[in-house]
């Protein structure tokens, strides 16, 4: 058994910078995530392929102060970090992918 809890609301970063319009300023996507976790959000979803990896460097900026305290999941395996170019679930691209995540989000960990 996991004891991985995580808020009954979760927010999809995705649309704060891809797939909905313009991206949202920087500063204006931080506060919005910090102001979902002080009204008690602690699931954060992101991707490799929203940006392509600027939602993740957003995201883990963003939580960078209360890091410990959340759950930050992420989503990979597009050629390119790129959903029209396709699935490369190559075991060498999954690693790269990861570490270049891990770095994006400034953790050593995804939950």
């Amino acid at each position: 058994m996991s004891e991985l809890e995580v808020s009954a609301l979760g927010f999809g970063c995705m649309g704060l910078s891809y797939g909905y319009g313009p991206a949202t300023d920087r500063e204006s996507a931080t506060a919005l995530i910090r102001r979902a976790y002080a009204l008690g959000v602690t699931f954060f979803d992101t991707a490799e392929a929203y940006g392509p990896g600027s939602n993740e460097d957003l995201l883990g900026e963003a939580l960078a102060p209360f890091r410990s305290k959340v759950v930050i999941a992420t989503k990979f395996g597009f050629r390119n970090g790129n959903v029209a170019d396709g699935l490369d679930s190559r075991p060498e691209n999954i690693r790269a992918v990861a570490e270049a995540s891990l770095k994006r989000l400034k953790t050593e960990v995804v939950d």
